[in-house]
């Protein structure tokens, strides 16, 4: 292999990140922040804040499709076009299905971003702590392996990351969805308060609040030297938010990681795996190929952070093979690429509310009404319809106004002045439920197939369980019923049966663990058997929990950082 650059000396850095989205973009951040050279890597192309995001002040009419895909490009595009996000004003964000190939052994829906700040600009945003109940699970109901960590060891951290990012919520004093560090709430519309007093009044254990989201409502000094701005209620984010009011890597991490003058970005680098040193027993660097180019480029440093989101991350570390590592790095309990787990997002529910019709709302708020999991969750019932599955499920709903007042007439002055007045109102529920890891839910090499730069193509074979199936029937028939103590008419549950992997909330894979012959990682996002590799995405999950996880990435993240670099000043790395 032809090893191109100016020499190793030039190469070396402190540390490298692989990967510059939420999770790689916070290691960034804490790693300059504390004095170390660091070289982040992206595969994709640069995206600067502000300047590239050029979609983000049009109007619908300034698109050639009014902001639709054409049908060639659906058609082209199977997979990517299944994600709500995508269109003509964010396409540009998202892979295409040709442009990295993979191998469904089972169906899954693999949406990526790849650029600088990663899925950090296209994501939904939604931002909630894990409880102490999330990391006791495992232990408590004996699946998967016990969490090395509990949810003491990331508060702390889960402040930290909150301050910084920006944090819209209410304190609500849930023991099953902790508080954090909040900004102003959002507000629930009439329609959710009046569903959330009915809840009140039927059950004990259940509780809606205002979903908790990573946006400015109140920015403070630490935002305003971010360079970021109040949210705007715009709803445009997917396409970048150039006021830098939802947090994205983009608008915050990288750029406060590059004040510093420590760190070096690298975009167009599709790093091929990771460089062992048998006589050291460490990993002393990266293989990088240029994506233009194909020239391959070593870099090397003290550690490493392993960032590229949850699935690829896998990928990264499958490929980097050594003698000491046939089956790749620090898999010596060939457990690498296993437990691969995602949310369930198959059941929903639509219906209808009367009343309330002298009631409306303003503006484009980013969240919507949730309920925290109410199911198995200090204990495994052993009675009653959650005794028959483990885990449960978070609730998010919304209620809304159609435009227009009901009219047979689709066009012409009648049609027009119905657009004028506010229709019905109408209310619609949706699961995010829990999947149990399992080892036969797993990815691994293709032997026959690469992508263009030369890497195996990565294999996925990750399906629902019967477990699964029976969450989904137990949220539609609760779901019906809270709807229906709530006065709402026309009740519809709905199961899609879309694939794993449209959630977009893949973990797993590379999951932390106290013993290395069950696990990857240890407490501190350390490989076990390769100490100066931490992972700190996705795939570090040993459980999912019901809850959106990218907060959780981030606080694990800054929490290894900061270990990474107290142990290099200890020189144990």
């Amino acid at each position: 292999m032809n090893i191109n650059g100016p020499g190793k000396a030039q190469n070396t850095y402190d540390a490298i990140v692989i990967g510059s989205g939420i999770s790689g973009g916070w290691a960034a951040k804490e790693l300059c922040e504390q004095g170390l050279r660091t070289l982040v890597l992206e595969r994709g192309r640069d995206v600067r804040h502000i300047t590239d995001y050029p979609t983000a002040t049009n109007n619908p009419w300034d698109f050639p499709h009014r902001n639709r895909m054409p049908m060639a490009f659906d058609e082209a595009n199977p997979i990517a076009t299944k994600c709500y996000a995508l269109d003509e004003g964010t396409e540009h964000f998202f892979v295409k299905d040709a442009e990295h190939p993979y191998v469904q052994e089972k169906p899954f829906d693999w949406i990526r971003g790849y650029q600088v700040g990663g899925k950090s600009l296209i994501w939904a945003r939604q931002v909630q702590r894990w409880s102490r109940f999330d990391f006791e699970a495992n232990a408590r109901d004996g699946a998967a392996i016990d969490w090395p960590i509990r949810y003491q060891d990331l508060a702390p951290w889960y402040s930290h990351v909150e301050k910084f990012v920006g944090i819209s919520g209410n304190k609500d004093g849930l023991e099953t969805l902790p508080d954090g560090e909040f900004l102003k709430p959002w507000e629930l519309n009439c329609v959710e308060k009046h569903i959330q007093k009915s809840v009140a009044a039927a059950y004990k254990d259940r509780h809606v609040i205002i979903g908790r989201c990573a946006h400015l409502t109140e920015p403070q000094p630490i935002h305003y030297e971010q360079g970021r701005a109040q949210c705007q209620a715009r709803h445009l984010c997917y396409r970048g938010c150039p006021y830098g009011g939802y947090f994205s890597s983009n608008s915050s991490t990288l750029p406060w990681a590059a004040k510093t003058g420590k760190l070096t970005l690298r975009p167009f680098s599709v790093v091929h795996s990771i460089i062992y040193d048998e006589q050291r027993g460490k990993a002393t660097g990266v293989r990088v190929i240029d994506t233009n180019t194909k020239e391959t480029t070593d870099y090397f440093a003290r550690i490493i952070f392993v960032n590229a989101a949850c699935l690829n991350s896998n990928l990264l570390l499958l490929n980097s093979t050594s003698r000491r590592f046939p089956n790749g790095l620090g898999n010596d309990n060939g457990l690498l690429g296993h437990y691969v787990a995602f949310h369930n997002y198959r059941g929903s529910l639509n219906a209808s509310y009367e009343g309330f019709e002298d009631g409306y709302y303003y503006g484009r708020r980013p969240t919507t009404a949730f309920m925290p999991n109410f199911r198995n969750v200090d204990k495994q019932e052993m009675t009653g319809p959650a005794s028959r599955f483990q885990r449960g499920y978070m609730v998010a709903f919304s209620a809304a106004r159609s435009m227009g007042q009901p009219t047979t007439e689709s066009f012409g002055a009648g049609f027009k002045e119905s657009l004028t007045k506010p229709g019905p109102w109408h209310v619609y529920m949706m699961m995010q439920g829990e999947t149990v890891p399992r080892y036969e839910n797993h990815v691994r090499l293709s032997t026959n197939k690469r992508d263009e730069w030369g890497i195996p193509q990565l294999v996925t074979s990750i399906g629902y369980t019967d477990n699964d199936e029976k969450l989904i029937k137990d949220f539609l028939q609760q779901g019906s019923e809270i709807l229906e103590k709530s006065g709402c008419q026309n009740i519809r549950p709905s199961d899609d049966h879309r694939n794993p992997g449209l959630d977009i909330h893949e973990m797993g894979g590379v999951r932390m663990g106290r013993d290395p012959k069950t696990s990857l990682l240890n407490g501190h996002n350390q490989l076990h058997s390769c100490n100066n590799v931490f992972v700190t995405d996705g795939a570090c999950m040993t459980s999912t929990g019901s809850q959106n996880p990218s907060i959780t990435f981030m606080a694990l993240t800054a929490r290894a950082a900061r270990f990474a670099v107290d142990e290099m000043k200890r020189k144990k790395l």
